[in-house]
């Protein structure tokens, strides 16, 4: 498909031969002439007019300058934006709504300004784009490139690189003898954060508990990455200082710029992201690479004596064709800090808010827990149990279907080639996004889909037994395909536990004077826009816990 971008924007290239042809010695001297004015209006016009008409396309804009009949249906949005003023804070609620509109569920198209995208809302189109080579890779956003991740996983290009990083992440980081190796420090930190929450409750009465789990989620990928953890009863500044870069890197990747799709706009700033990116990356710099000069330093201190690795001595260590820079590696350090950090946390927040909504169904997962491990308040052996806790795996898999953390599966891909994605071709150069929110709400794939029922995925009780890790596109949170999220085993282990271990000690209810709002918010992740703040009742004596 030939982009017919240059034939509007070609008509001013007649404009400076024109006017020069009437002998005038500069253009301020043309304008007064009438001739020029006339010439000038007629091809505003004429421009003006080529605008309308490729806004008038289905799509949009970005569409309608392609030549050839386009197929896709979809929104025109308003003229030059398309439909940039939808991307709002519940913008996967309105795409799922205009997908129905203009009856293009399962594939729309449509224009944010400049930037041609495709949008699959049911399970069928979503495979073909989440599993087709065609879209292997990722849209560069201006804050990802900025904020280094243009060389680490989730942005680095289709390549020998990018499967260079995904090998040594499954190899080292994500495989599953390391996930069960790391399960004693797992439980560690989630006893810290029950002491904390305890804490909390015995001084005010309630607890607000996103904060613990943020903490919780940043020592847990602290120490499996960088082999250390923050003391946060005793305050630490290092945490800190960490905290706020993660919060900031967030906020900045999060953000919807349109400068991404209006490239007039990058000298501008409007929205303050380039500067932000600019003061961010120095103290991400300074923060990783001191932490990599320390491990490089105990390795040559250490030298053939045998100690406790983590995955910074894991990239140290790598050599030949897999040896990185350290400006690759505090990429990829940065990166595993970053996406590590507080998508559990959202998650559990969101788990926890359902069973204080739903105390039946949670009074259901601690008789299983029960069951499992006796009276005791601590767990041994997690994941050789979970065999046996089909009712908190469907608690969990039913919260990641009514409330997905990447409701547009956060990172889109991008068409590197034409393609053919049902019945309908798409140019290379597209932007490509699955609004799982969509499809995880359909009443064509999920019966009843507002409510919360975690009977829906117990085979027993007549639902069925649906994998979660991009293998069933009609719950696919963690993406499919090459990109499929490469640490989507670790995170459910730790939520896993976490839930199970909250469960186990307390139970659960709302704070007083208060309710469990689940209106949400999507910024990188959709998350709860009121934290939840409940009520911890202990369940087992202080005694029994270790």
């Amino acid at each position: 498909m030939e982009s017919a971008t240059g034939t509007v924007g070609g008509w001013w290239l007649f404009a400076v031969p024109m006017l020069a042809k009437q002998g005038r010695s500069s253009l301020a001297e043309a304008y007064t002439n009438l001739n020029g004015v006339v010439i000038l209006v007629v091809l505003g016009v004429i421009s003006a007019c080529a605008l309308l008409v490729c806004w008038a396309r289905p799509g949009g804009p970005a569409w309608g300058s392609l030549k050839g009949k386009l197929t896709i249906p979809g929104p025109r949005g308003y003229p030059v934006i398309g439909s940039l003023m939808e991307m709002g804070g519940l913008a996967h609620r309105r795409l799922a709504e205009l997908a129905v509109i203009h009856k293009a569920t399962s594939l729309m198209a449509l224009s944010f300004g400049e930037t041609r995208v495709v949008i699959a809302s049911e399970p069928e189109t979503a495979r073909e784009i989440l599993q087709s080579s065609a879209f292997a890779d990722r849209p560069l956003k201006q804050s990802a490139q900025q904020l280094l991740f243009g060389r680490a996983i989730g942005f680095a290009p289709y390549g020998d690189y990018w499967r260079s990083l995904r090998r040594i992440a499954a190899n080292h980081l994500f495989a599953p003898r390391r996930i069960v190796a790391h399960e004693k420090a797992r439980l560690a930190e989630v006893e810290g954060m029950l002491d904390a929450i305890e804490r909390d409750v015995k001084a005010t009465g309630w607890v607000q508990v996103r904060q613990h789990l943020q903490r919780a989620s940043l020592n847990n990928i602290m120490s499996s990455v960088f082999g250390r953890r923050y003391d946060f009863a005793s305050g630490s500044e290092e945490a800190d200082q960490l905290g706020a870069m993660v919060r900031e890197g967030f906020e900045l990747l999060g953000a919807f710029n349109w400068a991404d799709h209006l490239p007039v706009l990058k000298c501008f700033d409007a929205q303050n992201i380039h500067q932000r990116c600019a003061a961010l990356v120095p103290r991400v710099c300074a923060f990783v690479q001191k932490i990599i000069d320390e491990h490089r330093e105990r390795r040559e201190a250490h030298a053939g004596e045998s100690y406790e690795t983590d995955f910074v001595d894991v990239l140290l260590g790598l050599s030949g064709d897999e040896k990185l820079a350290d400006e690759d590696m505090i990429a990829v350090l940065w990166e595993m800090i970053f996406r590590g950090t507080d998508t559990t946390a959202i998650l559990t927040e969101w788990i926890m808010a359902e069973l204080v909504l739903n105390p039946h169904i949670q009074l259901r997962v601690q008789a299983e827990l029960d069951a499992v491990f006796g009276k005791s308040s601590t767990i041994s052996s997690f994941e050789s149990a979970l065999s046996r806790l089909p009712y908190l795996q469907a608690v969990i898999k039913e919260t990641l279907r009514l409330h997905p953390p990447g409701p547009l599966l956060s990172w889109a891909r991008l068409s590197t080639q034409d393609v053919c994605v049902a019945g309908h071709t798409i140019p290379a150069g597209t932007t490509a996004m699955v609004n799982m929110y969509a499809i995880t709400h359909d009443p064509k794939v999920w019966s009843n889909p507002e409510v919360f029922s975690p009977e829906r995925f117990l085979p027993s009780e007549g639902g069925q037994d649906v994998d979660v890790r991009g293998n069933d596109l009609r719950l696919a949170p963690f993406g499919a395909g090459r990109r499929v999220c490469p640490g989507r085993a670790l995170g459910l282990a730790t939520v896993q536990l976490w839930v199970a271990q909250l469960l186990i000690n307390f139970e659960w209810t709302a704070a007083p004077s208060t309710s469990v709002d689940l209106t949400e918010i999507l910024k990188l992740s959709s998350e709860m826009v009121n934290p939840l703040q409940t009520v911890a009742t202990r369940r087992r004596p202080m005694c029994e816990s270790s």
